[in-house]
């Protein structure tokens, strides 16, 4: 990969196909010669990462942002748990993971043997395999209401929940802290978040001026000023430090690609924003 040398690569792709129901993404970072501080921002889903040779770790749910040191030469294979995929995926509810940063053995044990299979591949795309195919084995089928809340409180739709779920308002709660961690409000607040993260994604990788206020509306905020406020409770910086930060990081690298992780979230009925041909809305699963 180019660039490694002195700084770092990203690059994110869509996940296998049999991991695909549970994982929206997957990715391969190296670190260059100096260590970096990683920033994590709430997505509404989870992440599992490894530095390879140190054992795997789970990042649940996040409410807020949190950041990790990756030590100089780091490569870091890693998939993006999608929302309401993570209570069946690591076998326990995902509420008791919500802000959790723990290792895999303590969901799965035999911690040194999944360890070791990612730390001895070959090359960083065999370990990102094994990893997939890992968790391929261990995943299990996702709760089909908590699938339909995700998709209908992603931001290209209209985000409100219907009446008549055939259930309670408690028990709805209850099935979406299970599955996804967080009840059926929260976690419209943090795909609604995702939204914008996709938003800065794609104009920096287009190289576009940043819309902040448009983007706002775009993605479901009354304006920019309930951006202003939701930005700094989930990323702790205001929404133009936090295009600057990422368009500092990320800008003009072709060593940095994050295409896979924000393409899904810009697709809306009859068209895609930015764009002026029409697309086909996505079919009926959470990204």
């Amino acid at each position: 990969m180019r660039g490694v040398a002195g700084g770092s690569s990203f690059l994110e792709r869509a996940p296998s196909p049999a991991l695909a129901p549970l994982v929206s993404s997957v990715w391969v970072q190296q670190v260059g010669d100096a260590p970096i501080r990683q920033r994590y921002v709430p997505h509404g889903g989870a992440e599992l990462r490894c530095v390879l040779g140190e054992a795997p770790r789970l990042l649940g749910p996040l409410t807020s942002a949190t950041h990790r040191v990756i030590p100089a030469g780091g490569v870091v294979v890693g998939v993006r748990v999608r929302p309401g995929a993570l209570g069946g995926l690591a076998g326990l509810p995902a509420g008791e993971l919500v802000d959790e940063d723990l290792t895999t053995g303590l969901l799965w044990g035999d911690e040194a043997r999944l360890t070791d299979l990612l730390g001895g591949a070959p090359s960083p795309q065999v370990a990102l395999d094994r990893l997939q195919g890992f968790l391929a084995r261990r995943g299990e089928e996702t709760d089909p209401l908590v699938d339909e809340v995700v998709r209908r409180l992603m931001p290209w739709r209209a985000g409100v929940l219907p009446a008549g779920w055939g259930i309670s308002d408690r028990q709805l709660r209850r099935r979406c802290h299970a599955a996804a961690g967080v009840g059926p409000k929260e976690l419209q607040r943090l795909l609604r978040f995702r939204g914008f993260t996709a938003r800065v994604q794609a104009a920096v990788d287009r190289g576009e001026p940043g819309d902040l206020a448009g983007w706002a509306v775009e993605v479901g905020y009354h304006d920019q000023a309930h951006l202003t406020r939701e930005c700094r409770r989930l990323a702790c910086v205001t929404p133009g430090v936090f295009l600057a930060q990422y368009r500092e990081a990320c800008g003009g690298a072709d060593d940095h690609d994050h295409t896979a992780a924000y393409l899904p979230m810009l697709r809306r009925r009859g068209h895609r924003p930015g764009h002026g041909r029409s697309v086909q809305e996505p079919p009926a699963r959470p990204a």
